[in-house]
């Protein structure tokens, strides 16, 4: 079965705020297995608009993936994120 993944795009106008946002995710990502593959490093950006905090999360299927974002837990954290940041989460299925 193909992994899926979450690539987020974020920029963060509250660094604090933000903090509470990973500590709140934490608990969703901890419960569906979440593998951080790229957590906010370095980057270089090649082409079109970008953002200043790129994520990758790996899970076990795009199913997993979708349960994730959709969890109480990480709609809770989202409420959070929302309030600190703007950016855009796109859920892919792997190969």
């Amino acid at each position: 079965m193909p992994k899926g993944y979450w690539i987020a795009r974020v920029d963060v106008y509250d660094a604090e705020g933000y903090r509470a946002y990973i500590a709140a995710s934490k608990l969703a990502f901890d419960r569906f297995g979440a593998k951080f593959l790229a957590r906010g490093g370095a980057h270089e950006l090649a082409e079109g608009p970008g953002r200043a905090r790129n994520v990758i999360i790996e899970f076990e299927s795009l199913a997993i993936a979708h349960d994730c974002y959709h969890s109480p837990e990480y709609q809770r954290a989202v409420a959070i994120r929302q309030k600190v940041a703007d950016g855009e989460i796109v859920l892919v299925e792997g190969i």
